[in-house]
């Protein structure tokens, strides 16, 4: 009986660690396209993003993979931080990523901040986002 509660503690501790790894991997790529010096390359934006993926942009704007690809290269540079990131698993390769992201220029105090939320889905062996969401979130 303890053998095999051990075992169990053992395969509980292994998911925890690979959902962990998840998690800090999808917090690498929301962050990579948080980066002003990826947003404006098209390559490297369209490796995150799925063929099919669809933005819900914080402006109202519907954004499909090459509308937001170019509108992120004609944008002006600013930096992004993240914070409050979660993962929620929602099938298997499938994840639901939220967070709040900040943006400011050059250092300045923040000027803006969003609610954001992403769908990632694992695709031919990469995680590439499928959904996206911005929300102007309201600092108190």
């Amino acid at each position: 009986m303890a053998a095999g509660r051990a075992l169990v503690v053992s395969e509980g501790v292994e998911a925890l660690e690979a959902d962990r790894a998840l998690a800090e991997h999808l917090r690498h790529l929301e962050e990579r396209l948080l980066q002003p010096e990826v947003r404006q390359v098209a390559e490297a934006v369209s490796g995150l993003l799925a063929e099919e993926f669809v933005e819900f942009g914080s402006s109202g704007r519907i954004y499909g993979r090459e509308e937001i690809v170019e509108a992120l290269r004609s944008e002006s540079p600013m930096q992004r931080s993240l914070s409050h990131f979660r993962t929620s698993v929602l099938a298997p390769g499938v994840v639901l990523v939220t967070y709040r992201a900040v943006r400011s220029r050059g250092g300045e105090v923040p000027c803006q901040s969003s609610l954001r939320s992403s769908v990632w889905k694992l695709i031919d062996g990469r995680w590439q986002m499928m959904f996206h969401q911005g929300t102007v979130a309201r600092d108190v």
